[in-house]
């Protein structure tokens, strides 16, 4: 069978199982800030089990798309040199949150193997935990599993998500690829060998675990399996190892064209197969390249698969070619990649070229400490320099170090990390942090949607990171309320601003953040003393509110303009929203044109003139799902989700920001800037109603002043400008000429003024009023009026000495003009070269120019 057939069956079976079959999610994990990429089949359900994303289904199946590639779940440095290791992989799982448990998953497991792939029972062998009697009573009185072919295992089978929280026992099912394949059975000393290789973990999720280690039971014990996808199909079609199976060759193939390879077995092939699909997932789930994060691992990948390439003798961009032969492989089960081939590509091909530029100085500086290293190991500040330099992550310098034998001083490679970090912090600003205390408060309750002013009670006042009992006047501080109209920042948009009053009492708040589910107030007392249980009346700065409404929504219409007509593949990166501007990053690989900005602006001012009106909906996730909304990678959204569309449906996200009622409210937008931030990162900045009004304002004045400087009017401005620009250029012209007859006027001195020296016309002098221009010109002419000749003339503009030598051609062959400016360029304390016959160089030691002019005819002479 091939790979998509095994999946289809996984699921298919499932799916008549009652199993509700749910598309894989995003390789940056939506719901857990503790992940660097989802590494499992049950990261998307993780709330699920904890019980706090309540579903419509109790029983589940997927395929998830998983990276192992950082952080503690990290297998690069292995991927290519064995059998199963990859950075990317599919995990088929089947998952019941409180419905069957260990006997249903047991057989619906055997089943599967047994019945659907028609896997030969004498080749599987079973493991369970040493306290699992239930399972074991199952597998051995049930499913009739021989006792031959059956194991007890202690940690290898139990399960757990964390320190704390869910666990449980696991059952384990391993195929025996024969005794022509050395190693032994689960338990044996020799397990880890490859004959016995698992292929599905059966998670029997039943206990939770408390800080002090006693195990509870779960009111519903639930399931988690998972089966390696490229593990199934090796033992599916007969092959050792994963990259012998249909997926691979296909890429292993495609790879081996690309660099012009012949062995399909080569190691360098194996990797760049294996990180076609890692860094393509990666792209295509809006991760980029860059120097941090999810980021820099996708750099480390890609810079991975390019080194192999260069070792395999392809000194061009390749690596970018390959996804097209993944989308052909792959694009029937995921679609986007046949979607977004075209960027994933152009990010590709940018991340190449990019390490292309410093990967042979750096290899050239690795070879140098390589050639004076002592023993074994490549030392840390070596690692960390080709790091910092050369855009060497330091898993490639490993595996350097290791096709050498040799290995690398992590320890000073880390140490020097950590210098480097220190020196950032050291240059950092700090500030206050109000969100240091430990709060145990019932949530604050937003009121803000449908109201700016409301009564509030105080259920805490912070100062420096602590609780206190009561802020007096001029007191910098916190107050976190039972509820409030002040919006905290969140989503990009800044928090609110205004007043809390009562009596006498007088609060400024200057700004709103959010801790967990209470929002902070921080401000200063301005007038009185404010302490817990107080009820003061807040009132949001209308003014300040409306006006960040305003650039919140057209921010919206932005990104769906953006999409619109630059493509899919932009996703935002961020996003800053006030009462002053609108600021919007968001993934593209090249500077936007000014076509493209002129029709961005355009298509966000049409939909602010239909006058829309903007909706808001709360609804489950897989609703909002269902009806486009888009939602950012890496946030976090409870089981209930705010949809805001617009334009009637020209735009639909998540999102718990403020927003005007109409999108005409919005007046107009004018996009004021366009920068990049980072690889793949561009920045839009844009204002709207009255400050777009203000700015356009402030451009008329701008165009009057220009105007009247010129005596123009505006509607001739751009004609005049450019009689004056002609002008302006005959006149350089003119300039340029006169310098350069007022430098030759004497021309027939200066050839009074040349020596010889063996038959050769040398001249050295210094011109005055000439600059470096009309020194080339005057250089030219005496090489044509000396015949053979070394000419080298100088002049000083604002205490800069210019210099231009020349030698004629019959000449070059003993003297060389940039030998010549070197020598005269070093006494004069500056520099210079040029080519044989032609040299151009400065200084700025005036005082020494007549020195250096007149050693030029003795130099001319030792030269020859």
């Amino acid at each position: 069978m091939k790979s998509a057939e095994i999946r289809d069956a996984f699921l298919h079976y499932f799916e008549s199982k009652q199993h509700t079959i749910v598309p894989s999610s995003s390789l940056v994990p939506g719901n857990d800030p503790t992940l660097l990429f989802t590494n499992a089949g049950m990261v998307q359900f993780k709330d699920v089990f904890l019980g706090s994303d309540p579903r419509h289904y109790s029983r589940a199946t997927s395929s998830q798309r998983c990276v192992r590639a950082g952080g503690k779940h990290n297998d690069l440095e292995n991927v290519g040199y064995t059998a199963r290791h990859h950075t990317f992989f599919e995990m088929l799982g089947n998952f019941s949150f409180g419905d069957y448990f260990k006997r249903d998953a047991i057989h619906y497991a055997w089943e599967f193997l047994t019945g659907v792939l028609k896997l030969p029972e004498e080749r599987l062998w079973i493991t369970v935990h040493i306290s699992d009697d239930e399972a074991a009573d199952i597998w051995l009185k049930e499913v009739g599993v021989s006792a031959e072919r059956f194991s007890r295992l202690d940690e290898d089978n139990f399960w757990q998500m964390g320190d704390t929280g869910p666990c449980g026992p696991s059952s384990e099912i391993f195929y025996d690829h024969g005794a022509d394949v050395p190693g032994g059975p689960p338990g044996s000393e020799n397990d880890d060998l490859d004959r016995y290789i698992e292929i599905w973990n059966l998670v029997f999720m039943q206990y939770e675990r408390q800080t002090d280690g006693e195990l509870r039971p779960l009111p519903n014990p639930s399931i988690d399996t998972g089966m390696g996808l490229e593990r199934i199909a090796a033992v599916m079609q007969g092959v050792h190892t994963n990259y012998e199976i249909d997926l691979f060759q296909h890429l292993l193939k495609a790879a081996a064209k690309a660099t012009g390879s012949q062995d399909l077995e080569n190691k360098s092939l194996r990797v760049i197969a294996d990180h076609i699909r890692s860094s393509s997932f990666l792209i295509s789930d809006g991760v980029l390249p860059s120097n941090e994060g999810r980021g820099y691992v996708l750099r480390r990948i890609i810079r991975r698969a390019v080194r192999h390439g260069h070792q395999l003798g392809q000194e061009g961009a390749f690596f970018y070619s390959l996804v097209a032969a993944l989308a052909e492989v792959m694009g029937d089960a995921y679609p986007e990649l046949i979607e977004r081939e075209a960027q994933i590509a152009k990010v590709l091909l940018a991340e190449e070229e990019q390490f292309a530029k410093t990967l042979d100085k750096g290899m050239t500086v690795l070879e140098s400490a390589l050639a004076e290293l002592n023993g074994t190991e490549i030392p840390g500040d070596v690692v960390f320099t080709l790091y910092d330099t050369y855009g060497f992550p330091v898993d490639l310098t490993a595996d350097i170090a290791r096709e050498r034998n040799l290995t690398i001083d992590q320890d000073g490679y880390e140490s020097a990390m950590t210098q480097q970090r220190e020196r950032a912090r050291a240059a950092g600003q700090f500030k206050v942090d109000y969100t240091q205390a430990a709060l145990d408060l019932p949530a604050t309750e937003f009121t803000g949607y449908t109201e700016l002013a409301g009564d509030s009670r105080v259920l805490a006042v912070l100062r420096d990171g602590a609780t206190v009992e009561r802020a007096i006047a001029g007191d910098n501080v916190a107050l976190v309320l039972d509820q409030t109209p002040f919006y905290a920042e969140s989503g990009g948009q800044a928090g609110d601003s205004g007043y809390l009053e009562a009596g006498s009492v007088r609060f400024e708040v200057r700004d709103c953040i959010k801790q967990g589910g209470n929002f902070l107030h921080i401000g200063r007392v301005l007038h009185g003393e404010i302490t817990p249980d107080d009820v003061l009346q807040g009132q949001v700065n209308a003014d300040v509110r409306t006006a960040t409404a305003l650039n919140h929504s057209a921010t919206h219409l932005l990104h769906a303009a953006l999409r619109t007509l630059l493509g899919e593949h932009v996703t935002q990166k961020g996003s800053l929203v006030d009462s002053e501007r609108l600021r919007f990053d968001f993934s593209h690989f090249e500077g936007v044109t000014p076509a493209e900005l002129k029709a961005i602006e355009a298509l966000v001012n049409d939909q602010i003139r239909a006058n829309t009106a903007v909706k808001t909906e709360l609804c489950d996730m897989e609703t909002a799902k269902e009806r486009g909304a888009m939602a950012l990678f890496g946030e976090k959204y409870g089981s209930e989700v705010r949809v805001l569309t617009m334009g009637d449906g020209f735009s639909v996200e998540l999102c718990g920001g403020t927003h005007v009622a109409r999108t005409g409210d919005i007046g107009l937008m004018r996009i004021t800037s366009e920068s990049g931030i980072a690889s793949g990162v561009r920045r839009l900045e844009a204002v709207t109603g009255r400050t777009a009004l203000a700015l356009f304002d402030q451009l008329d004045e701008r165009l009057q002043h220009a105007a009247s400087i010129i005596k123009a009017s505006p509607e001739n401005l751009v004609d005049k400008l450019e009689q004056l620009a002609l002008q302006n250029r005959k006149l350089e012209k003119d300039l340029a000429g006169l310098k350069t007859k007022l430098a030759t006027a004497g021309s027939r001195d200066l050839v009074a003024e040349a020596t010889e020296v063996e038959g050769i016309k040398v001249l050295a002098v210094k011109l005055e009023g000439a600059d470096a221009k009309s020194l080339r010109d005057s250089v030219d002419q005496m090489k044509n009026k000396l015949g053979s000749s070394v000419v080298l003339l100088a002049c000083v503009e604002e205490g800069k000495i210019a210099l231009v030598a020349g030698v004629s051609k019959d000449v070059t062959t003993r003297i060389k003009a940039g030998d010549l400016m070197r020598h005269v360029a070093a006494m004069v304390g500056g520099k210079g070269g040029g080519r044989p016959d032609m040299a151009q160089g400065g200084g700025t030691d005036t005082a020494a120019l007549d020195g250096a002019l007149a050693s030029v005819a003795d130099w001319v002479k030792g030269a020859l």
